[in-house]
């Protein structure tokens, strides 16, 4: 603040004042357009937009939270301090194959594992309690006489393995299946990440610590989000699917040590779908012919 104050010849008040009264802006006007709320024809139009480019059945986004740093509040004490070493708040969003935002929640405690902030924010609220207004389950691709299949999202290995979550295999116990189904998991994952990467490129605030209250970041970061999507979609280059071609990708892979991974024990329903998704990948119709090369 105090360096733009000094570009523009003004008070740092005022610059901040309008930087706040921007964002909140540019939240209120966007945000219906570029990140409206949810309905079953959006879900389904992100889930096949996912099976095109990354070739996930009745996947409607990927799960991720990311830490944005803060100067350290004051009387904050170890609230804000995360795991990586620095103080933050933690964003959780959601993405679609395309790297758009489709929800996003910021504000929770830094020192939060992913899977605790996912439980009580807004979004994983309404997916645990069944009112996301996801669409009725569909048979997956070439299974029109099997059983229907939810839509589900697909997360790391630090979210609980839900009906509507999918969690990679742990390491422990993979067999090649297993490491089939995380590979294609890893996939759909990336989602999220570019969408991460490209808004810290484009907006460099985001790569030192914001020293404003709380609450300023959250309204400041909300309007990166939707600056983001509003990028995308105007002046964005979207992927084309290059079908039966190998690709140069290797699975995610996560470290350990600092990562909290969700002790909740899964459903015996959630484990089902799981193991049912594993299966299809590895089917004549479910496959990919690369897929064997980064595995088995």
């Amino acid at each position: 603040m105090k360096s733009i104050s000094y570009y523009f010849l003004r008070g740092e008040a005022t610059i901040r004042n309008i930087i706040e009264d921007t964002s909140e802006a540019l939240w209120e006007i966007l945000q219906p357009i570029y990140m409206p709320i949810p309905d079953p024809e959006i879900w389904e139009t992100v889930a096949n937009r996912y099976y095109e480019l990354w070739n996930l059945p009745n996947c409607i986004g990927s799960i991720d939270g990311k830490h944005i740093r803060i100067k350290a509040p004051a009387h904050s004490g170890s609230s804000f301090f995360n795991y990586k070493g620095f103080f933050s708040i933690i964003l959780m969003a959601t993405a679609d194959a395309d790297g758009k935002f489709i929800t996003v929640d910021v504000g929770e405690f830094g020192r939060n594992s992913d899977g605790r902030v996912f439980k009580e924010c807004a979004f994983g609220q309404l997916l645990l309690q069944k009112r996301l207004n996801l669409p009725d389950d569909s048979c997956l691709p070439n299974e029109e006489n099997s059983l229907p299949f939810p839509y589900y999202f697909v997360a790391d290995e630090a979210f609980p393995l839900l009906e509507n979550v999918m969690r990679p295999f742990p390491r422990r116990s993979l067999t090649n299946t297993r490491r089939i189904f995380n590979y294609r998991l890893s996939r759909g994952r990336k989602s999220i990440e570019c969408a991460f990467g490209m808004m810290v490129s484009k907006f460099k605030i985001l790569e030192r610590p914001i020293n404003l209250k709380v609450d300023r970041i959250e309204i400041i970061i909300k309007a990166i989000c939707i600056l983001h999507n509003y990028i995308r979609v105007h002046d964005g280059i979207y992927s084309i699917p290059q079908e039966f071609q190998e690709e140069n990708i290797e699975t995610t892979e996560i470290n350990a040590e600092n990562i909290q991974i969700n002790r909740t024990r899964p459903s015996y329903s959630a484990i089902e779908i799981r193991e049912r998704l594993s299966q299809y990948f590895v089917k004549p119709h479910g496959s990919l012919p690369w897929q064997n090369n980064y595995t088995v």
